[in-house]
């Protein structure tokens, strides 16, 4: 072992290593993957830290300046994560190792910042690391060792396309250890993809693992399951417990009671930040708290130096969780207590969890309060302050107690000080507990008694009008004044019911009910001399006294129907070739159908074997068929119209002449003055021409400029000398009135 390693082992009180340890740290196996099963609480952390130590420190047992991570170690869960941390700060303390942290919950930039500064060892959880790859803040090409702690976990968590990830930036030529409590068929797969010939360690097996451990199931009934779960707190007394739950619900439930009831309790589930969870864990180890309630969250990896107890509030699902809840005890050759808490619901499911995990555990019944007491009495009588010494002045102030007040009166008070600390036990309800399964006779259970004399009584509502013995029982109760117990049967017919009541509570039963016999719901009831007449269909019979068939004796021939199906109803039956039914009684096969002739006439075809189709003769047939048409018109003329007589449509009046206008003499329109001459222009007298524009009147000339007349300067929008004349008045000349805008117009 290198120096730098056992040192720290020495120093932190190591006096031998746990067979897991000695198994990866055995020389043969160095530089060689590595797949290990060992039980939970073995010393694993420390064993894959001295089993990396060759691999990635010198050989003076020390690491170089931090650069790129030499060492990864993959952890599933984030208190996991930071406890194999502070495993490996002490245990290479000596190396002058630099470690840093990649964890779910943390300060992203605070963790580059720390790998930016460099890192000999890092420690991650999946999910964050592949996000430090992703953004290139780690760079594992320098890696030489890869630790996969609890890896059938982080494969139970689905991270197995992360693990694939994170194994496949690293180098090839590293070396990789897989530690887990169990190797399932996925472990193995994993195993065979990511390391090079792994050698298989295994340190247990089910049948010993927690050896440490002392497994008890305490039956309790279903309503004292939180009081058991104080009073077992109560009687054990232990430095550190955690009480499991299956919820987030039942973990805040359970805290706000016990803190209620003067426990020093912290609370673990997921739905706490890291903050939150670290500083959980933290008040465990300092002694700030003493209980913690806790998911499964908690039910891996966890190690609290002091943790003696170990609750099961509420059953896990499958023993492997079992195996880990109740691994948080029994660390490290420690003792250790892992209690169930058993109501009648549970029973079953607590044995199987048993039989499956190949565990023994004594069954018993919850501490009572008077157990906790006498174990109060007996904790305080063997107390190792009786065998301390006192200081001079404790002394003095206690002489002056034993001359104030008699000896058996300060032992009085200090005995009702000393539980006055405590919380209260519990007064648990009396629980007869059937035993376990192994030892449960199997004798027939015992018929029910008779209901002893009775009376019975009539009710006019039955089937037919909805009754039901859950609604007409507290009806009879209430109205009677009775309880269930005198009440027997109940004969629901189909318009009326019948009811059996004890005797010696029909007294006061119809004094209660009263002389008019009303109940509820305008209900009538009458009393019955003797047993009603109820339907003799009886019940139902059993199952087992129908006749079952024997299937041994041979079954009756039951020869085959071969007589022939009936004819068709079709009209036309007798002109198709029966199939069956001949005189021989042999099928006869059908007669193939005849091809018809064809003939061409031209382009047509016509098929001399089809019988010709009758003419259409109406609607009724004595009505003489109509002459064919021809087109010569030799029987019948073209048609004409509605009616064959009337000539070809000329107007309204067939002597009228054709359509010649509103007038028949009126010409042809000619414009709005008939003697004018067509259009020429508006008054130009030139044919075919149209004049130029002259102005409104045609009459005027064109205007011309005169001989002589300066010519019109073009219009600019530069311009502005201009300015707008009125009409009869001159434009008034532009002077500058100030340094307001300038006025325009007349004065």
């Amino acid at each position: 072992m290198i120096d730098t390693l056992a040192k720290a082992l020495a120093d932190k009180g190591y006096d031998a290593l746990t067979p897991v340890q000695e198994a990866v740290t055995n020389p043969e196996l160095d530089g060689k993957d590595l797949l290990v099963s060992a039980q939970t609480g073995s010393g694993k952390t420390v064993g894959f830290g001295l089993a990396i130590g060759p691999t990635i420190l010198a050989e003076d047992g020390t690491f170089g300046p931090a650069g790129r991570p030499l060492a990864l170690i993959v952890a599933p869960t984030r208190e996991l994560a930071l406890q194999v941390k502070r495993e490996l700060q002490w245990l290479y303390a000596g190396t002058g190792a630099v470690l840093a942290s990649c964890v779910g919950g943390m300060d992203v930039r605070d963790e580059r910042r720390s790998l930016d500064r460099g890192a000999h060892i890092v420690v991650a959880t999946p999910g964050r690391l592949v996000d430090h790859i992703n953004r290139s803040n780690i760079d594992l090409s320098d890696i030489r060792a890869v630790v996969l702690d609890e890896a059938d976990e982080m494969l139970d968590l689905g991270f197995k396309e992360d693990l694939e990830f994170i194994l496949g930036e690293a180098p090839p030529e590293r070396r990789t250890l897989m530690f887990s409590a169990t190797v399932p068929p996925m472990i193995v797969k994993l195993a065979k993809s990511y390391q090079r010939d792994a050698v298989r360690v295994a340190t247990t097996t089910k049948e010993g693992q927690h050896a440490d451990i002392e497994y008890r199931a305490l039956s309790v009934a279903q309503h004292d399951a939180d009081n058991a779960i104080i009073n077992v707190l109560r009687f054990y007394d232990a430095p550190n417990a955690i009480v499991f739950a299956n919820t987030r619900a039942m973990v805040t439930r359970l805290t706000t009671r016990l803190g209620n009831r003067g426990f020093s309790v912290v609370a673990l589930s997921g739905e706490l930040s890291q903050q939150e969870r670290s500083h959980a864990l933290q008040a465990m180890r300092d002694g700030r708290a003493k209980v913690c309630v806790a998911t499964d969250v908690a039910a891996r990896g966890i190690d609290l130096p002091n943790l003696e107890l170990v609750i099961h509030a509420e059953l896990p699902t499958n023993a492997e969780i079992l195996l880990h809840r109740s691994g948080r005890t029994g660390r490290a050759g420690r003792k250790g207590i892992s209690a169930m808490i058993v109501t009648p619901k549970m029973r079953r499911r607590a044995e199987n969890l048993l039989t499956w995990g190949k565990l023994q555990a004594t069954w018993a019944m919850a501490p009572s309060a008077d157990e906790i007491l006498r174990k109060d009495e007996e904790r305080l009588l063997s107390d190792e302050i009786w065998s301390e010494t006192f200081k001079e002045d404790e002394l003095a102030f206690a002489g002056r107690l034993l001359e104030a007040h008699e000896p058996m009166q300060i032992a009085a008070a200090y005995l009702r000080l000393y539980q006055g600390k405590q919380s209260a036990p519990e007064d648990l309800t009396a629980y007869d507990a059937p035993p376990p399964r192994e030892g449960r006779e199997t004798a027939p259970k015992e018929r029910k008694e008779a209901f002893g004399p009775s009376k019975w009584f009539r009710v006019n509502v039955g089937r037919d009008q909805k009754a039901e013995a859950r609604w007409l029982l507290p009806m009879l109760c209430k109205a009677g004044d009775i309880t269930k117990k005198e009440i027997g049967a109940i004969r629901i017919q189909s318009d009326e019911t019948f009811v059996e009541i004890s005797e010696g509570a029909v007294d006061g039963f119809l004094k209660a009910v009263g002389p008019d016999m009303q109940l509820e719901n305008q209900a009538e009831l009458t009393a019955l001399d003797g047993a009603p007449q109820i339907s003799d269909r009886g019940a139902r019979p059993d199952k087992k006294a129908y006749t079952k068939r024997d299937d041994s004796a041979p079954r009756a021939y039951k020869p085959r129907d071969t007589t022939p199906p009936p004819p068709s109803r079709q009209d036309d039956i007798a002109a198709i070739q029966p199939v069956y039914g001949a005189a021989d009684d042999t099928p006869k096969p059908r007669k193939p159908r005849a091809k018809p002739e064809r003939k061409d006439h031209g382009d047509a075809v016509v098929d001399l074997n089809k019988k010709a189709k009758p003419v259409w003769k109406g609607k009724s047939d004595d009505r003489p068929a109509r002459a064919p048409y021809r087109a010569d018109g030799d029987a019948k003329p073209a048609y004409k119209g509605k009616s064959d007589a009337k000539p070809a449509w000329k107007g309204k009046t067939d002597d009228k002449p054709a359509y010649k206008g509103k007038t028949d003499d009126k010409p042809a329109y000619k414009g709005k003055s008939e003697g004018k001459p067509p259009y020429k222009g508006k008054a130009d007298g030139k044919p075919g021409e149209k004049p130029a524009w002259k102005g409104k009147s045609d009459a005027k000339p064109a205007w011309k400029k005169p001989d002589g007349a300066p010519a019109k300067p073009k219009a600019s929008a530069n311009d502005t000398s201009k300015r707008f004349v009125p009409p009869g008045g001159k434009a008034a000349p532009r002077k500058p009135t100030g340094k307001g805008p300038l006025k325009r117009g007349p004065k």
